[in-house]
């Protein structure tokens, strides 16, 4: 026996009677304060009370209510995200299904609510339940829902997202034609309502809009790419930047350079997160003024960013997950007061009908962490001036604090709708900023007024992260646009760059951290790769070739990418002065045998939706009947499919296919909503290429719930296979006897190697057990 283990048996022998693990003199864990091994959290903050009881943000007589709420575990949310089809079916599996199941039910003594959709979201898209994050993953009642849940939102069709950060996206009123800025996008769930927004039209491949997503930090980049690959959009590019020194971009406009200015800008700035207390209980403790005048002047510097770069017309959202006025008003405030009239507060209050919050306050008190209070820039000593800044204090002159109209800021307390806390701005611009000499709109300006416009001096640091004490001053960031124009086409024509090639920035212009990312190649015009593909899926004379990328300049070719053109113009004009890490989604995938075949390149899931509409060849439709054969079943024979799709196989040649599926208007108790999946065709079967979590989305759609797994060579088990074993596995149809015979070894042969198939889009073997659900 080891020294540590007599130590502890001389300890047990020495405990107190009646003491139990972890507790000293007796009694249990729980009662000493612990859960889990680790203390329990006290949630009191005598500062936090005393501070916003002085600035007087809640109403009187609720403060009671609002600390109750505070110390209440955050609902769960959910949103169906809005874009695909799908939705209404997902809504309709989720009322008539899950949330049936749930009524009358019991946890740990606690009765669950069935959830109920949020008030102000539309179409009933988003739903609340009294259901915490712990409940949902620990209690085996809701085994079911909890797994529905994680399965659909790695689909894309579910987003697990805080209610009050459902808004921001909500109020900037995206339209599909709208280029759209996400400032300070990681994780992404705000990210993804703006790329469902702009396929509001599900009809429309390629909307002329597009998302550039930014996060300053490089590891968080990729979480926001796991989020956005999830809804497989052409329209969404992610960049690595500071915020606050995001570089300006240009684009080809008729020929000409033009800076680019965003229709709609997100700047949900970092914060202090008082308002998430409620999941993060790290904050009661933690929490002091000190975090709010720190981040003040950051905030400050990505709002006047933000504001740059929005286009005349446009709307930018500044949104905070923080309570304090240090972080709300006074950035609102100080921006207002230097853009001298170029923004304006815009009126939001009946945007979101059912949204309850509170106006903006006009006068507030600065206070530091030991609780000395200033009301007045005047009042603070010299020794504060690097930690206290006068633009976190309201303005003087009353009228123009009232020309601000601060009260059209939203302010939401958990207490009003059961949400978490949080400060939302909605910011028109009317004009360029001050400090921008001209901003020329991006449509009808003629060269000529370009040429005559009056420039303001160049920015020797545009493009470099800048000093944090330089950039409060407006004039650090004006910049001649034209100046800034011309300078970039001069660096283009050097002959430094190839053409069609977008590549990480070079070291010497751009300091570069995190893992450096592979270029961004265009497939030209006269590549031999493309005309195979072209003859073998048919593809209409209006498929936009020119916007195939691949990742590498050398060797084969192994997967092609799909940007809109919009972003494809925004990649071949800014190589030099952006960090792109990810953008475009997958259409095509080589087979490592594919020089057997009329066509080197498979269909990918990911893209299906987007390159369907140009797909003239290769299409076979299938019921329903056959969508859930080819889900559950690896290899499915000919002879288990209709004799419709059997017609339509037969006479194709072996390669990559498209399955489509078509909803039966007369038969409303079908699916209702249509599937294309990717597929491929052997000798004598059908195999899919789906994600497993896409499979197990459709399948649920269908009626089916997923029961488990079993691993079964070639069959995949359902509840109706195993109740219908009409035919033998030996006996075969018509076709087969003509010579259509198969094995396993053979028909492997005629697929994809797995290996360089997606592994997620590969469930070899595995066999997936299923019952009915109703309808």
């Amino acid at each position: 026996m080891g020294r540590r283990s007599r130590c502890r048996r001389l300890q047990q022998q020495q405990r107190p009677e009646g003491a139990e693990d972890g507790a000293e003199g007796g009694g249990k864990r729980g009662e000493a304060g612990w859960e889990g091994g680790y203390p329990e959290i006290v949630k009191e903050n005598k500062l936090f009370e005393h501070y916003y009881q002085e600035l007087k943000i809640v109403p009187e007589g609720e403060w009671d209510q609002f600390m109750d709420a505070l110390r209440e575990p955050l609902p769960a949310t959910l949103r169906i995200t809005g874009y695909k089809s799908h939705a209404k079916e997902i809504l309709h599996c989720l009322k008539n299904k899950y949330f049936k199941e749930l009524e009358d039910l019991e946890v740990d003594g606690q009765k669950v609510e069935v959830p109920q959709p949020l008030s102000w979201y539309p179409e009933e898209l988003a739903w609340h339940t009294n259901l915490s994050r712990k409940i949902l993953r620990k209690s085996p009642q809701l085994e079911k829902f909890h797994q529905f849940l994680v399965s659909e939102t790695e689909s894309g069709n579910i987003s697990r997202q805080e209610a009050v950060s459902m808004i921001p996206p909500l109020l900037l009123n995206v339209q599909p034609h709208h280029k759209i800025l996400d400032m300070c996008a990681a994780p992404g769930s705000k990210t993804t309502q703006l790329i469902e927004m702009l396929h509001a039209d599900m009809n429309v491949p390629f909307p002329e809009g597009f998302v550039i997503a930014n996060d300053v930090d490089n590891k968080r980049c990729y979480l926001l790419v796991h989020q956005a690959k999830r809804l497989s959009s052409p329209c969404i590019m992610v960049v690595n930047h500071d915020a606050s020194s995001i570089p300006r971009l240009q684009i080809d406009v008729g020929g000409r350079k033009e800076i680019l200015f965003y229709d709609r800008i997100l700047c949900d700035v970092p914060c202090s997160g008082d308002g998430t207390m409620r999941k993060n209980i790290d904050v009661w403790k933690k929490w002091t003024t000190l975090n709010s005048l720190q981040l003040h002047g950051l905030q400050l510097r990505i709002a006047t960013r933000g504001a740059e770069q929005l286009a005349e017309g446009g709307r930018m959202v500044y949104s905070t997950c923080s309570l304090n006025p240090i972080e709300d008003e006074a950035v609102i405030a100080s921006l207002l007061e230097k853009s001298e009239g170029a923004l304006e507060l815009a009126d939001v209050s009946n945007e979101l009908p059912g949204l309850k919050w509170m106006p903006g306050i006009t006068q507030w008190k600065v206070m530091t962490k030991d609780g000395q209070w200033f009301t007045d820039w005047d009042a603070v000593p010299h020794s504060r001036h690097t930690q206290i800044r006068p633009t976190m204090f309201p303005l003087k002159d009353p009228e123009k604090l009232r020309a601000m109209h601060l009260e059209r800021c939203l302010r939401i307390l958990p207490h009003h709708q059961n949400t978490g806390g949080f400060f939302v701005a909605v910011l028109v611009k009317k004009s360029s900023m001050p400090w921008n000499k001209r901003q020329p709109k991006l449509q009808g300006k003629s060269a000529e007024t370009r040429g005559s416009a009056q420039l303001s001096p160049a920015d020797p640091t545009e493009g470099k992260p800048a000093d944090p004490s330089k950039l409060e001053s407006p004039s650090v960031t004006g910049t001649g646009d034209t100046e800034i124009a011309h300078a970039t086409e001069d660096l283009e024509n050097n002959g430094n760059r190839k053409d069609g090639v977008c590549g990480p920035p070079p070291s010497k212009k751009m300091k570069l951290f995190g893992f450096k990312e592979d270029p961004f190649v265009f497939i030209p015009e006269d590549d031999p790769l493309f005309p195979p593909i072209e003859k073998f899926y048919a593809l209409d004379p209006s498929f936009p070739r020119m916007n195939l990328l691949t990742r590498t300049t050398e060797g084969k070719k192994r997967q092609l990418y799909m940007v809109s053109k919009e972003l494809r113009n925004v990649l071949l004009n800014n190589s030099e002065r952006m960090k792109v890490i990810n953008t475009g989604i997958k259409v095509w995938c080589r087979n490592n045998s594919g020089e057997e075949f009329d066509c080197a390149f498979r269909l990918a899931q990911e893209g299906i939706y987007t390159l369907y509409p140009f797909i003239n060849s290769r299409i076979i439709t299938v019921s329903m009947e056959d969508v859930k054969i080819l889900l559950t079943q690896e290899n499915p024979f000919f002879r288990k499919l209709s004799s419709e799709t059997y017609s339509q196989a037969k006479d194709l040649a072996k390669g990559s296919i498209v399955l489509k599926y078509e909803p039966d208007s007369a038969n409303p108790d079908s699916l209702q909503c249509p599937i294309v999946l990717c597929g491929w065709r052997g000798k004598a079967s059908i195999r899919t290429f789906v994600p497993k979590n896409e499979r197990l989305h459709y399948l649920r759609m269908m009626g089916l719930e997923v029961l488990g797994e079993k691993k079964k060579e070639g069959v995949i088990l359902t509840n109706e296979s195993a109740a219908s074993t009409g035919q033998p596995e030996n006996e075969m149809t018509e076709g087969q006897r003509a010579g259509e015979t198969h094995s396993p070894d053979a028909e492997e042969a005629d697929t994809p190697d797995a290996g360089e198939a997606d592994s997620l889009e590969v469930t070899a073997g595995c066999d997936l057990a299923v019952a009915h659900l109703p309808r």
